[in-house]
């Protein structure tokens, strides 16, 4: 026998649980298809047939953590889907197959910030601002959830941070959903404008070089010392610095050949005769692949955070960063009449409008505009020639 009777909190809170092992099942007068299943508890669900014949059941929910109210209007929701000719079972099982931020962030590791330099970027951002929604299913998070904390990283955090999130979050799913195919919702960081970025414009000024040489002189780390000074002397990147190999200097020539910069492209440094005798004196008695050998797991110097902050510290410097560094030397070779061309080229600036013009230069008139630079540079720190640079090089070794 079918048992009929009109929902209300009354009616079901009155019903007996079956003996153990058994159910009953009860139908409501009110909205036809909406049916209550009595075990140990008490849970709403909807057993109707498709168009095509095949019975679906949906479980809707457990009462009373749902309302009847609200059991009610999911079941009009699924009574129209199947008068649609959709199937609610169908979506609610590619519901639950649907990945999570979590899965999500898993494969973009793998298929692409794995190959990045610092992969333990994006780990950090995502660990910090993003995973505190790793386990929800990527169509539960909303284009005005990830606005709201857009705008509160960059009130709180700052707004550097808060565009670096917001771009993580909008490659995965672009990667998802435009690349790898592996998602075909929507995404929800599209659309969102990041908040304006003012370019850096420090570098050593004439007044700082000569407290900075001082204080790079009293430095008694000499691999510190010499990273520093050498970041200086090339302009190169502080990754690539750090992990500058001896089988890519050539002595006889002059240069350094990096294999791989950020732009994803090699790069020929020209070596100012400063630089070269600093490297000459860095030459390994033992066995070293890297000139600036570290005890990590890359084999090379990871973190000279600590030794920059005592330079700086020592010479009174302050909102100085090594990538500055890079800046004072384009910057010095701007003030000694070097074009916007070869400074480029010696930084290896990525440059549409010029990539062309870079392809056919030589490295004469680079290696002219560095060596002037970093003569004007040496002089204004109070270093007059090359053998001045050696008393940097000649400290103590640690």
């Amino acid at each position: 026998m079918t048992n009929k009777i009109r929902f209300t909190k009354s009616e079901i809170d009155g019903l007996q649980k079956p003996a153990l092992g058994k159910r009953d099942v009860y139908h409501d007068t009110e909205v036809p298809g909406l049916q209550l299943r009595v075990t140990s508890v008490k849970t709403f669900f909807v057993n109707k047939r498709t168009k095509n014949g095949n019975p679906e059941r949906i479980t809707l929910g457990r009462y009373p953590d749902m309302t009847i109210e609200q059991a009610r209007r999911k079941t009009l929701e699924v009574l129209h889907e199947i008068a649609e000719g959709k199937s609610p079972a169908d979506r609610i099982r590619e519901a639950k197959r649907e990945m999570t931020l979590d899965n999500l962030f898993l494969e973009y590791m793998e298929r692409r910030a794995a190959f990045n330099r610092r992969p333990d970027k994006p780990k950090a951002t995502y660990r910090l601002y993003l995973s505190r929604w790793g386990k929800r299913k990527l169509s539960s998070i909303k284009h005005e959830e990830v606005d709201r904390l857009h705008k509160n990283i960059g009130r709180d955090k700052g707004q550097v941070t808060a565009n670096i999130v917001l771009k993580l979050l909008h490659v995965m799913f672009n990667k998802a959903i435009n690349e790898w195919r592996i998602w075909s919702g929507e995404n929800p960081a599209h659309g969102i404008v990041k908040f304006p970025e003012q370019s850096r414009d420090r570098f050593l000024q004439s007044d700082e070089l000569p407290r900075f040489f001082k204080s790079l002189i009293e430095e008694e780390n000499q691999t510190i010392r010499d990273y520093v000074l050498l970041s200086l002397l090339t302009g190169a990147r502080r990754s690539n610095v750090l992990s500058m190999r001896w089988s890519d200097i050539n002595f006889e020539r002059q240069e350094w050949r990096i294999p791989e910069t950020k732009n994803g492209t090699p790069q020929t440094v020209t070596l100012s005769p400063e630089a070269i005798e600093v490297l000459q004196d860095r030459k390994p008695t033992n066995a070293s692949d890297f000139v600036f050998p570290g005890k990590g797991k890359s084999g090379h110097l990871e973190e000279p955070k600590k030794g920059w902050q005592r330079i700086l510290g020592r010479a009174g410097i302050e909102d100085l960063r090594i990538h500055d560094l890079r800046r004072t030397l384009g910057s010095w070779q701007a003030k000694t009449g070097a074009s916007l061309t070869i400074i480029g080229k010696s930084l290896n600036h990525k440059n549409q409008n010029t990539t062309t013009i870079y392809a056919r230069l030589d490295l004469d008139p680079v290696r002219d505009s560095v060596n002037k630079a970093i003569s004007a540079m040496m002089h204004a720190g109070g270093l007059k020639n090359g053998a001045d640079v050696m008393k940097i090089t000649k400290i103590k070794k640690i």
